[in-house]
């Protein structure tokens, strides 16, 4: 199984392949559980929304139509985006992770280098919550999934130009709310 495509194990999933289907999960589920603690900023809410959204191809597996010429990985990021986006709607206000649950980076030799990274780390990620969702969307993807601006563009159904001023104006918001939280 783990030879196979993607499109090979969604072919054999459609036939009712349990073990073509825990290949599928064990090979995208730590990217799709990245992308959406990055929307949640919690375990738990971003282990339900990948598990929801793979059962759901499980009892559905043709809404992946590989006659659409798209990559199953593309549609998948766009399936965990909405469910994230949803959520988001429904409950407007994430909580960012208690200090004692985020990592910090282990060449900060002092503590207070440490709560200082920590600050702009949480800082940061406030203000990204805070963006307009495409704008949200197009920095995590590219800045925290390391995807390349066209694979972006492609989960989020634009053209590169627009992934591009998306960044651009995200990027911007960041900066001038930045700037104005240190003039106050």
């Amino acid at each position: 199984m783990h030879k196979l495509t993607d499109k090979e194990l969604l072919s054999l999933i459609q036939q009712g392949s349990h073990l073509a289907f825990a290949e599928l999960v064990e090979r995208h589920s730590e990217s799709y559980y990245r992308l959406a603690f990055r929307f949640t900023n919690d375990n738990q809410q971003a282990e339900d929304i990948v598990q929801d959204a793979f059962i759901k191809l499980w009892e559905r597996p043709k809404l992946w139509n590989e006659n659409k010429q798209t990559q199953f990985t593309t549609w998948f990021y766009q399936v965990i985006i909405n469910r994230c986006l949803d959520l988001k709607r429904k409950k407007p206000h994430f909580q960012i992770e208690s200090i004692n649950e985020i990592n910090l980076p282990a060449n900060h030799s002092s503590h207070e280098e440490q709560l200082v990274h920590l600050e702009m780390q949480v800082q940061l990620e406030t203000l990204i919550n805070e963006l307009p969702s495409r704008q949200r969307v197009a920095l995590n993807l590219c800045f925290f999934e390391d995807m390349s601006n066209q694979e972006a563009a492609d989960i989020m159904n634009l053209s590169l130009k627009a992934l591009q001023s998306l960044i651009m104006r995200g990027k911007n918001n960041i900066k001038n709310r930045l700037n104005s939280n240190i003039s106050n």
